[in-house]
């Protein structure tokens, strides 16, 4: 290892070209990773931030956007189960929030819940305070980082027109934006009043919210009620998350593009690391004939190799991090957020280590040209 390292030094110009390149594919690989985190977190937002242990919805929903009303009388059968303490209705739909003065119009996903002090569906981010003015008819609550694309300034007691409808905003949340939509929190007669359709059937619900005494029960109250009732779609609170984001990584154009830009980072640094490894083992193999002549064995001059393929991974995953940092903290300057968690940089760095021994392992074969008599030529 020292001397794979005195090596590098030694031709560092010559190397510099596979180290940028690990540091490329691991910056380009932790940023879309990032990214998808934090897109996926802004698809499930409203489910894991509530109270509920136990959400119904129909049970041919392949997510949140593609399910249509159901009975509000599903409650009781939620609520017959020993487990359930608590049931509630909860309103979602789509909208269209016409920006005042502006003469143009946002995607909104509507969201409408009870607002008490043990509601199921409110997010916790919601005050006391905040709750209070909420149960004011045609009011609103949005995040602050969406006030600018909704033409609103300040946002706290502007006004705009959602589904026809004049509504007032009256609190801002932060760390709900949505990723192509915006999110907008109302009360249960709000939302049935910006829903028409609700407001005509007022015995139908979107989702039935229920709550365990112990939050363990929850899988196995989900299973009986799925064996009781196959008509309704019943999940654990992780499980629709995990549903919700799923759905929009694999069945939406922007996961899909995500998806293939990482593999893209990968492709990209193993194709430059392992040709500029083959091209410094061809330039160096007068020196490896030397060392077959003096008696190195030649699996020495294979570990040899990809000794030099892990320092270069070692060198461009640290550099790469630090880039990584900066560029997360400059997409949260443009609204965007870009999710690091420990254990997302520990697999970034163990694919782009991988990356850079496969590029070594792929530059062995060289080695099979070295035969002391090259001195002679």
């Amino acid at each position: 290892m020292p001397y794979s390292l005195a090596i590098l030094w030694r031709d560092r110009s010559r190397y510099l070209p596979a180290v940028l390149a690990v540091t490329f594919s691991a910056v380009l690989i932790a940023v879309q990773c990032g990214l998808v985190l934090g897109l996926l977190i802004c698809t499930s937002v409203p489910i894991d931030h509530a109270g509920a242990d136990i959400w119904v919805i129909t049970s041919d929903a392949a997510s949140m956007p593609q399910t249509y009303p159901i009975p509000d009388l599903w409650a009781l059968r939620v609520a017959r189960q020993p487990e359930v303490v608590r049931t509630e209705t909860y309103l979602l739909g789509a909208g269209s929030w016409h920006k005042p003065n502006q003469g143009s119009a946002e995607l909104c996903y509507l969201i409408g819940s009870r607002l008490d002090a043990g509601s199921l569906g409110v997010v916790r981010e919601l005050s006391p305070d905040v709750r209070a003015r909420l149960a004011e008819p045609g009011a609103v609550v949005v995040d602050e980082w969406d006030l600018e694309n909704l033409g609103l300034s300040k946002g706290v007691g502007e006004h705009a027109e959602l589904n026809g409808r004049r509504v007032r905003v009256v609190g801002t949340v932060r760390g709900f934006q949505g990723h192509n939509f915006i999110y907008v929190f109302c009360s249960l007669e709000t939302a049935r009043m910006l829903m028409p359709e609700f407001m005509q059937h007022p015995e139908m619900t979107m989702c039935v919210l229920a709550r365990c005494k112990d939050p363990a029960d929850a899988p196995a109250v989900v299973e009986r009620l799925r064996r009781l009732h196959p008509d309704m779609g019943v999940y654990t609170r992780a499980e629709l998350s995990r549903r919700v984001q799923m759905y929009w990584l694999f069945r939406s154009t922007g996961g899909t593009v995500m998806l293939c830009t990482i593999s893209l980072a990968l492709l990209v640094g193993l194709v430059v690391t392992s040709q500029t490894l083959y091209a410094a083992v061809l330039a160096s193999l007068r020196e490896y004939a030397v060392l077959d002549a003096m008696g190195i064995p030649r699996w020495r001059l294979i570990v040899l190799t990809l000794a030099k393929s892990f320092w270069i991974g070692a060198f461009g995953i640290l550099l790469a991090f630090p880039v990584v940092l900066v560029l997360s903290w400059a997409a949260l300057l443009m609204r965007t957020r870009v999710l690091l968690p420990v254990e997302m940089l520990l697999v970034t760095a163990a694919l782009t280590m991988g990356m850079a021994l496969v590029s070594g392992i792929s530059a062995l074969r060289p080695l099979r040209q070295v035969e002391p008599a090259t001195l002679l030529r």
